[in-house]
């Protein structure tokens, strides 16, 4: 059933008994969602998810976070801003390890508070 959710089921059900290095990068990711679904959490925290994925894979991931997000709470840690901005309700930006601001995602990109988070979003800085 989690490979099912995960949006892997149709690619790997014929190789069930395969390692899962032969897969692909986008279907190891999806194969860890996989796993982490099948223990039944209430959040997923995912980790720089699509940031050694090509655009392709990077946009299942994405299409696939889009389809759990009314079942599960989703955090995701992306330097990413374009994915941010696509995939998040609700954004936080942290500077050095600080809170410095958090907000609606269309609020925080559009008219942020904070002028470090300004800085960081329009691309002064890195």
């Amino acid at each position: 059933r989690s490979l099912r959710k995960a949006a892997i089921w149709d690619e790997v059900c014929d190789r069930l008994d395969k390692n899962a290095l032969g897969l692909s990068g986008g279907q190891q990711q999806r194969l860890c969602v996989a796993r982490t679904l099948a223990v039944e959490p209430e959040v997923l925290l995912l980790d720089e998810p699509t940031s050694a994925l090509d655009p392709k894979a990077t946009a299942k991931i994405e299409d696939l976070i889009q389809e759990l997000r009314g079942s599960y709470t989703i955090m995701i840690v992306t330097h990413n801003m374009q994915q941010a901005s696509r995939v998040s309700d609700s954004t936080m930006f942290f500077y050095e390890g600080v809170l410095v601001e958090h907000a609606p995602t269309a609020q925080l990109f559009t008219n942020p508070k904070d002028p470090i988070t300004e800085d960081y979003i329009t691309g002064r800085f890195s």
